[in-house]
């Protein structure tokens, strides 16, 4: 996709869950592409959420303004309905329309624990976990998804960890995860049967192994560096940064044809052979193949072919 042109002029979307991450990929992304994107989350300059982290709703909007597009910062808790319904009522009253709206709540990283039973597991964290991840999801698309519909087109971008085909035979990390990730999954495809018929559409997406905020720091890189992880990590090779699925859903978002999709699981990976577009480094990493085909097997790293 040409940096010059912009697809998404006049465009109005929603990036729920946008303070970092695949999140804050996704609206600077759609930014780029000249779309206004109201941008939510609980982490702000005056308050931070549980994470404690530094990024903020602020910071995003401001990095998709500097892109070409507008950020509209926005506070709310996805698991506070009158929150988001004043969240939806805002955009209705600036905008008068939602062609995007990206589902990305999340908000578990410090909740699951790797390979733990549903016994094991501490309850109080799973049972937020599930909240974070499935509630907030429903709770937006609730609000939100009658002011997509009043124009046709609209897309609904639903995210999660892994593809339906993946998941389907895939433990992930442990009961709460897994459950949580696949819920979401089911979510895309039931809300693909409700939308369909009503022209919109509804989507899953993965990225593949995410150089987020988080994860390079639980590395000790930077993205200056993160290559440096590889000696301890080698099959992080396959890694992509939150821009590239942030090129997927732009490409989604600008596609006439989008409704081919609808109900569907996909993958940043799968999208980029399709639409053409790259990761910031150029390279096009397929990291679900990748694992399939050759971290799950237990082969040494090697992503030639992969990206």
């Amino acid at each position: 996709m040409p940096e010059t042109q912009r697809t998404l002029e006049g465009r109005v979307a929603l990036v729920a869950g946008a303070t970092r991450g695949a999140g804050r990929g996704i609206a600077v992304e759609l930014g780029a592409q000249g779309a206004t994107v109201y941008v939510s989350g609980r982490s702000t300059r005056g308050s931070r959420s549980e994470y404690g982290r530094p990024e903020t709703i602020e910071e995003t909007a401001e990095l998709v303004t500097a892109a070409g597009g507008r950020g509209v910062p926005v506070v709310a808790d996805h698991l506070v309905p009158a929150e988001v319904e004043a969240l939806v009522g805002r955009i209705d009253a600036e905008q008068g329309r939602l062609d995007v709206l990206v589902n990305d709540i999340w908000g578990g990283e410090r909740l699951f624990e790797w390979d733990s039973t549903v016994w094991e597991h501490d309850l109080d964290n799973g049972l937020r976990l599930l909240r974070l991840a499935v509630e907030t999801h429903a709770v937006t698309s609730h609000f939100a998804v009658p002011l997509l519909l009043r124009e046709p087109g609209g897309l609904v971008v639903e995210m999660t960890d892994g593809t339906a085909e993946y998941n389907a035979s895939n433990y992930r990390v442990s009961f709460f995860y897994d459950i949580a990730k696949s819920a979401v999954l089911r979510m895309a495809f039931a809300l693909g049967h409700e939308l369909g018929t009503r022209g919109a559409t509804a989507v899953a997406l993965t990225p593949g192994w995410l150089r987020s905020e988080m994860m390079l720091d639980n590395f000790g890189v930077t993205e200056a560096n993160w290559r440096d992880a590889l000696t301890k990590v080698p099959h992080f090779a396959i890694s992509e940064t939150p821009s590239y699925v942030g090129r997927a859903v732009a490409a989604l978002a600008a596609d006439p044809e989008v409704a081919r999709w609808n109900g569907r699981s996909l993958s940043s990976g799968q999208l980029a052979q399709v639409y053409g577009f790259t990761d910031l480094d150029g390279s096009r990493p397929d990291c679900w193949r990748y694992m399939v085909e050759v971290q799950d097997p237990g082969r040494p790293a090697d992503t030639a072919g992969y990206r």
